[in-house]
């Protein structure tokens, strides 16, 4: 673990394993040039996030890629975590056509350039899969913050990333199952880590929720600064605090419309009043309508 500019850098037990397996199997030379992708490939990230002004926390470099915590998870816009997200990949494109073009030129041993650019080309594909926490779960969530409201982002970026990552399994397992040989080792290794990983980002989804609710002022700020239109949430008396926020979308202000009395009575609320709901000390499974007493 090294501490760099204000942020920890770390490598997951998981790259441990794969690296002492590398080393007892003699691909020192593969180990040393993988580790060396992925730091560029995290780097990408790190230099976009910064410019966004994210505040990051630590960097944990993994086999095939790395995850980048920052202060402000769960109020950053879509937008600029769908560039953040794709900036590592794009480490990929410029080092692995580098390689090649070293490999053409005669810079490098053919062989040894093949290697370097295939070793781009499979990183960078496959931090594009739509699997949490990996590049292309990142878009996912991104994108679907643009369809549906943040909660059922983050449940049903969740479903799918489990879903691709149990697929991963069977796809690892595809050999032994059709001509009984040996299994992808490293394949099945990561796709085991990554069903455990998003099984308990499932379980984590209503603290994670609870985390956005926190951030909800960045959005009021932005939507008093630049003018934004508020978007109306139309809600019943009965329903809960709790299930008014959850209806809530990613860059969205909202004011909440109570309707009553068969449509006769409409009382108004900014979205404030939900989110201190939900964070006060009191239940946030009461009745919306109390919030208007």
């Amino acid at each position: 673990m090294i501490k760099w500019k204000g942020m920890i850098w770390s490598v997951h037990p998981l790259f441990v394993i794969i690296m002492l397996g590398s080393v007892i199997t003699g691909y020192f030379a593969e180990l040393i040039t993988l580790f060396l992708l992925v730091l560029v490939h995290e780097i990408g990230h790190v230099i976009m996030a910064r410019s966004f002004g994210w505040t990051i926390r630590e960097v944990k470099l993994l086999p095939f890629g790395g995850v980048v915590e920052v202060e402000e998870a769960g109020g950053l816009p879509a937008k600029e975590e769908a560039l953040v997200a794709i900036a590592g990949p794009l480490q990929n494109v410029w080092m692995g056509l580098a390689a090649w073009a070293c490999g053409q030129l005669g810079l490098w041993d053919p062989v040894w350039a093949e290697y370097v650019w295939k070793a781009n080309v499979m990183l960078g594909l496959f931090n594009l899969l739509p699997i949490h926490p990996l590049d292309g779960g990142k878009l996912l969530q991104a994108a679907l913050s643009y369809a549906v409201n943040y909660y059922k982002m983050l449940v049903w970026s969740a479903r799918i990333s489990m879903l691709f990552s149990v697929l991963m399994i069977l796809f690892s397992l595809l050999p032994w199952l059709l001509d009984k040989e040996g299994v992808q080792l490293n394949l099945l290794i990561v796709g085991i880590f990554l069903v455990m990983t998003n099984w308990t980002y499932y379980r984590n989804v209503p603290f994670i929720f609870y985390r956005f609710l926190m951030y909800r002022d960045r959005v009021t700020v932005q939507a008093l600064t630049l003018g934004h239109v508020a978007s109306p949430i139309i809600v019943s008396g009965k329903q809960t605090i709790i299930s008014v926020a959850r209806l809530f979308r990613r860059e969205q202000y909202h004011l909440i419309y109570m309707v009553e009395d068969r449509g006769k009575e409409v009382k108004v609320l900014p979205e404030q009043k939900i989110v201190e709901g939900c964070l006060s000390d009191s239940n946030p499974n009461r009745a919306v309508s109390e919030l208007f007493s």
